[in-house]
């Protein structure tokens, strides 16, 4: 069935322009003014409002086993609660438990994912190496689509990389084409504070930020972004949370290397204070790694968007409640980590982004979708508004406001981190592969209608690349 969304202004991460939109099928095949539509096309009226590319979020972990329980939000509700929010793509990660079968694992996630309502993809973790992770990142990127692999420098004793794994995965990743990314905090500091805090007596949700201060996040950051330099990889770096590896990412940028930074709605607008509330429940609730920080690292963090230092927005969106995060009662290393996020993203961004001025509308549809479609290569099928892209699209009133609640929210989960907040400017209508899957409160979404999107390798960009290794590579010196 075909839409025409009438009388709206397109918004890209170029420009903006009044132009109406058709789709058939799952295709967007024309944007221009005064369209017509053949008989029995649907007719959306989006006079005064903007049309958005669907958001993507390329940091989500739905139903994740994890900390000796599972995420409450599984593959379904989590992209439906996306969809509310006018996020159409989800990147997920396959996460392999130390010595599991790399495929296996993906198999498995695949399998779970099969539920979906909304397009998706998939990181793979490379959490330990042998001969057969290195030949499984080669069959992931032949031919399942897999370009992203993803390294944890925390959580020692479980899924943390040590440095001999970074730099044998980062060399196959250059090898294959792919790129890189990481979680960037020393688990070895981490540890060794955790124990120490744990023996000062401190054992609430306030130790967790103690455990996990701004500069194991920097040294972490800027260790990877070294290993990344000597071995020529691109990289990704999530949920950036401070000033120590915004600095690292500006550093390195400045420098011209090709280094990517994530920032976290959450990481934006919520501070360290949440730790210290007196009910145990509110402040376990905002266990996440790396933990919310002081308000100067949210106003660096803006302005690093602002910069164009860093290129993204996420969630992390990683939901427990609050029986699973009383697991972690008399222990604040047991409380699940993780937070949600999936359907206030945009939201929350246009209210305190383009309606403060920190961002223009065309750099919000960057930071929220187009930015990372260009980065893990499935631009312009996905970010953008063209004829031959995927009809995935928000219908955004800049006028109508609404307040987060858990109450009322989709997501699975029995707290929001924007609790009470009031936005202004939110989607109104979500069109998911050329059907209105939400629409002024009404979700149509439909379990398993979801895809995988395949994402292809970099080959373009790294046999250039290796090219100038070559020209460049040493040579014996010659002593006879």
């Amino acid at each position: 069935m075909a839409i025409l969304i009438k009388g709206g202004t397109v918004v890209t991460a170029d420009h903006s322009f009044r132009a109406d939109v058709l789709t058939e099928a799952d295709k967007i095949v024309a944007v221009g003014e005064n369209l017509e539509a053949s008989g029995g096309a649907e007719v959306i009226d989006a006079g005064g409002a903007y049309v958005l590319p669907g958001g993507i979020d390329p940091h989500t972990h739905m139903e994740l086993p994890f900390m000796g329980t599972v995420a409450s939000e599984d593959f379904f509700s989590g992209t439906t609660a996306g969809m509310v929010g006018g996020t159409t793509m989800i990147i997920d990660f396959v996460i392999p438990s130390p010595q599991q079968d790399v495929l296996e694992a993906y198999h498995t996630w695949r399998g779970w994912a099969e539920k979906a309502a909304g397009d998706y993809s998939f990181h793979v973790a490379i959490t330990w190496w042998d001969e057969t992770v290195k030949e499984a990142m080669g069959t992931l990127t032949r031919d399942h689509g897999v370009n992203s692999f993803k390294h944890f420098m925390a959580y020692k004793g479980a899924i943390m990389c040590d440095d001999e794994v970074l730099v044998n995965s980062f060399t196959r990743a250059r090898e294959l084409g792919a790129i890189c990314t990481v979680h960037a905090e020393n688990g070895e500091l981490v540890f060794h504070l955790q124990n120490e805090i744990l023996k000062s007596g401190i054992t609430g949700p306030e130790g967790h930020p103690l455990s996990r201060p701004p500069e194991v996040e920097g040294e972490a950051a800027n260790r990877a972004i070294r290993v990344a330099q000597v071995l020529d990889v691109p990289l990704y770096i999530v949920h950036n949370s401070c000033i120590e590896s915004l600095q690292a990412i500006t550093r390195a940028r400045n420098e011209g290397q090709r280094v990517f930074g994530e920032v976290l709605a959450g990481h934006l607008l919520v501070n360290d204070e949440v730790y210290r509330d007196p009910d145990w429940d509110t402040a376990a609730a905002h266990v996440m790694s790396p933990p919310f920080r002081p308000k100067e690292h949210q106003e660096a963090l803006w302005r690093g968007l602002q910069a164009g230092m860093l290129q993204t927005t996420a969630t992390d969106h990683c939901c427990f409640c609050a029986p699973q995060k009383r697991m972690g009662h008399n222990n604040f290393t047991q409380i699940p980590n993780g937070t949600g996020g999936v359907e206030d993203r945009m939201h929350v961004l246009w209210h305190h982004g383009v309606n403060s001025g920190r961002l223009t509308m065309n750099e919000f549809v960057a930071i929220t979708s187009t930015n990372a479609a260009k980065i893990f290569n499935i631009y312009p099928r996905k970010g953008s508004i063209s004829v031959g892209a995927d009809a995935d699209i928000a219908i955004w009133d800049p006028e109508k406001e609404r307040t987060i609640s858990k109450d009322t929210h989709h997501q699975n989960v029995d707290f929001n981190i924007f609790e009470g907040m009031t936005v202004k400017g939110i989607n109104t209508v979500t069109i998911s592969q050329g059907k209105v899957v939400y629409q002024d409160g009404d979700v149509r979404t439909e379990r398993g209608v979801g895809r995988y999107v395949d994402r292809p390798t970099f080959a373009p960009y790294y046999d250039a690349v290796n090219r100038q290794r070559a020209a460049h590579a040493p040579t014996a010196v010659n002593r006879m």
